[in-house]
């Protein structure tokens, strides 16, 4: 498994957006940030992240959507996703997990948790 360097960042609240970024940025990972599920794929393709942190709930691009385009493309099929939600449901989980996803972070999550996630991939 290679080495996480670079991360990218998908939410459409500026908040929880700053919120990962400090966390990851004080944990040595370079960060890449989208406001919306189509910015990340368009993103995905262009810089291609070691791993990329995604939204369920955005604007202009879900992040289910985001997740199965990503998975859908050769060169992006491998890399890492980890859904960052509010949504707790087991189904929310079970439906990130089919599209492709990683792993799954429920907000609010403890910083420890966002690094022990990644790292973990």
């Amino acid at each position: 498994m290679a080495a996480i360097h670079t991360v990218l960042i998908a939410d459409d609240s500026d908040t929880q957006l700053l919120h990962l970024k400090s966390i990851l940025e004080a944990a040595g990972y370079q960060t890449i940030t989208a406001n919306s599920g189509n910015e990340a794929i368009s993103l995905s393709q262009t810089l291609s992240p070691d791993a990329i942190m995604l939204d369920i709930v955005m604007e202009d691009g879900d992040g289910y959507k985001a997740c199965r385009t990503i998975k859908k493309n050769p060169e992006t099929i491998n890399t890492p996703i980890i859904m960052v939600s509010s949504k707790s449901n087991p189904v929310d989980k079970q439906w990130a997990r089919q599209l492709g996803a990683t792993d799954y972070i429920v907000k609010p999550y403890e910083n420890s948790e966002v690094l022990e996630k990644l790292q973990a991939i």
